[in-house]
């Protein structure tokens, strides 16, 4: 075996397979002649970090488990929906969620809450952040269930870890007594430490009553509110331009 052989055997024992690929294509284009030897092991260490890099990437993004696969390159500004381009673009560098601040999204059906929800927490997966997407009826009607089969803190837990989470469809019926209290102990743990995105048909002015009880509803409101980046869309449905155009 030659000795370049026996280096790439050694790099894929030791996991480096972006190196071991990047270090087997310069051999085989024989362009390693044309790199100096401090250029060849910085082409080797990019090639593993953009590697490691896209792994973790594509892990993200699929543990998130996203609505829509959608980023920021795909939001349409030229619609008239009330979107300030330059409030988002300040929000693609995600300073947000590494200051653990909070983003609410409203307005009407089909104004692409949804999409720019995603979008942004696209966004965060790029930056490395932990991402989860959750539309609020599933999430609710499945910690209800986790709560008699008793794993509801287990559960809990796995949702307190992730950097960012995302609550779809937010407000779409009103919350019960065991939803209410789920909300606060979410937001309870998460506030000031980590970020949620809410999106929400309902202006924020009709979220005490959608969340019922006046005294949760201003403890909920109180951590959700007053420090977020708001996105109040407005206009007709995307969906109906796209299908007439």
């Amino acid at each position: 075996m030659n000795n370049n052989q026996a280096t790439l055997q050694k790099l894929e024992q030791m996991k480096l397979y972006g190196m071991a690929r990047a270090f087997r294509s310069t051999m085989e284009t024989g362009v390693k002649n044309q790199f100096t030897a401090d250029e060849l092991v910085s082409h080797l260490v990019d090639a593993e970090w953009d590697d490691r890099y896209n792994r973790k990437l594509t892990r993200l993004l699929k543990g998130a488990g996203f609505r829509y696969k959608a980023s920021f390159e795909e939001i349409d500004f030229g619609l008239n929906r009330n979107i300030d381009k330059n409030q988002l673009l300040r929000l693609s560098n995600c300073q947000w969620a590494e200051c653990h601040q909070d983003c609410i999204l409203t307005g009407p059906t089909g104004a692409g809450k949804s999409f720019i929800a995603s979008a942004l927490g696209h966004q965060a997966c790029m930056y490395g952040f932990k991402v989860g997407y959750y539309p609020c009826l599933k999430l609710f009607a499945y910690l209800k269930l986790s709560r008699a089969d008793g794993s509801y803190l287990k559960e809990l837990t796995k949702i307190q870890k992730l950097d960012v989470i995302i609550l779809d469809d937010f407000g779409l019926e009103t919350l019960d007594a065991p939803s209410r209290l789920t909300l606060l102990e979410i937001l309870e743990d998460r506030h000031g430490r980590k970020s949620s995105v809410f999106v929400s048909q309902l202006p924020i002015n009709n979220w005490h009553e959608v969340i019922g009880d006046p005294t949760i509803a201003d403890a909920i409101c109180d951590r959700i509110i007053h420090n977020a980046h708001r996105i109040e869309l407005e206009g007709d449905s995307v969906r109906k331009i796209y299908t007439n155009h």
